[in-house]
């Protein structure tokens, strides 16, 4: 069961994946400035009864920049399950990731086979103030001053804060987000969104869907999380205790199990 990676050519852009394990595939989606090495928490427990895909987003980790034309990362996510030849997929994504994921799962219903998004973005949601105001500065930081000091402003905001109690944890997360390009903060996105938004059409999904929320996550995510309990069929939420943004890497043990308990009801 070794692990395989790749570069899928889509659209004349290169996707850096990796998949391991046989079985129902399960698609993993990493949040904003993180990439494929996030999950690496996930890959042992979910290997032995799926075959686990992670990739890198366009922009991110080992994947091709994002550039200046048009772009979807759900055409792109569309095209990465093409080249695997898989159909269809369960989709997991935290964060940015989360927002792609419940995208997906209305762009492309037959594609989806189940839909898990972790302290997730939503496309269409307007962040609170608060929010808006240390986004703003970071990008502010980022013309002002380079990169580099945006990263050290991104991991001490409160988005953060519960992970960094743990040193490990910490460590991991100033790895990745140090090979981050920091290119986002510092250029326009040319990505498509959807019209509607996919806050508007969420009554659309109709495969079985899981929100899972850190307990000490920001107030943003608390507001999104009801969102699609709300306007999903059937979807449910599970809270996660004492966990914040980076549910996956701060209780890993507890996540895996929620999260395969889940996928074996289906």
């Amino acid at each position: 069961m070794g692990v395989r990676t790749g570069f899928a050519p889509i659209d004349g852009i290169q996707i850096y994946y990796k998949t391991i394990g046989d079985g129902l595939p399960v698609v993993f989606i990493h949040g904003f400035t993180l990439d494929t090495r996030m999950w690496d928490d996930q890959v042992e427990a979910f290997a032995e009864r799926h075959l686990v895909v992670r990739y890198d987003v366009r922009g991110f980790g080992r994947s091709s920049p994002v550039g200046t034309a048009n772009y979807s990362p759900l055409d792109e996510l569309k095209g990465l399950l093409d080249y695997l030849g898989l159909p269809s997929a369960m989709i997991v994504g935290l964060s940015m990731g989360g927002g792609i994921a419940t995208s997906f799962a209305v762009a492309y219903p037959n594609a989806t086979r189940a839909l898990v998004a972790v302290d997730s973005a939503l496309w269409g949601y307007r962040p609170l103030d608060e929010w808006i105001a240390i986004t703003g500065e970071i990008n502010r930081v980022a013309r002002n001053s380079g990169p580099e000091a945006a990263k050290a402003l991104w991991l001490a905001n409160p988005l953060f804060a519960p992970a960094l109690e743990n040193p490990a944890v910490f460590l991991r997360l100033r790895e990745i987000v140090g090979d981050y390009s920091g290119w986002h903060w510092l250029n326009e996105n040319k990505e498509r969104g959807m019209n509607p938004p996919t806050i508007e059409r969420l009554t659309e999904i109709r495969v079985p869907s899981l929100i899972v929320l850190g307990e000490r996550d920001i107030p943003d995510a608390h507001r999104i999380a009801d969102i699609p309990v709300e306007k999903i069929p059937g979807a449910r939420l599970i809270t996660l205790p004492g966990s914040g943004r980076m549910t996956n890497m701060e209780a890993p043990r507890q996540f895996n199990e929620a999260l395969l308990g889940f996928l074996a009801a289906i």
